[in-house]
């Protein structure tokens, strides 16, 4: 039997399962110390003081958060607020789909939102008509 195609196996996802708990934290919070952070994550889990810093220095590197010099620690806060960061991590990857097939995406994006928020549908087809006579005015 043939393998099924699974992409998610090729491509590797946005965020890590650390990175996001961080980012998680930084956006409830505001801003954060790397030992609060830390203190925040060893309270559900075991884990090292020294991974968790290393991974606030990646995703500073990635520019998904800043890096402030306080008085004797760096405060660590978020670059986009999660709304900000998921519209453009959307919008990064549906150029990418695009690039494939812009008809099967959008069929199987509206299938997946059915499937999962269908109210959502409403919103959708709202953000469509809106967009249609944006574009029309812009002619």
């Amino acid at each position: 039997m043939a393998k099924r195609f699974n992409p998610r196996e090729n491509s590797g996802k946005i965020l890590g399962r650390l990175e996001q708990e961080i980012l998680e934290i930084l956006w409830a919070k505001g801003e954060a110390t790397g030992k609060a952070i830390f203190a925040d994550i060893k309270s559900t889990r075991e884990i090292a003081i020294t991974t968790v810093l290393t991974v606030l220095e990646r995703l500073s590197k990635k520019k998904y958060i800043q890096k402030i010099k306080g008085e004797s620690v760096f405060i660590f806060k978020p670059a986009y607020t999660k709304e900000e960061f998921a519209r453009e991590v959307s919008n990064e990857m549906l150029k990418d789909i695009f690039e494939i097939s812009t008809g099967g995406a959008c069929a199987s994006f509206v299938d997946t939102l059915a499937d999962t928020d269908p109210v959502e549908l409403d919103r959708l087809s709202a953000l469509i008509e809106h967009k249609k006579k944006e574009l029309e005015r812009n002619k």
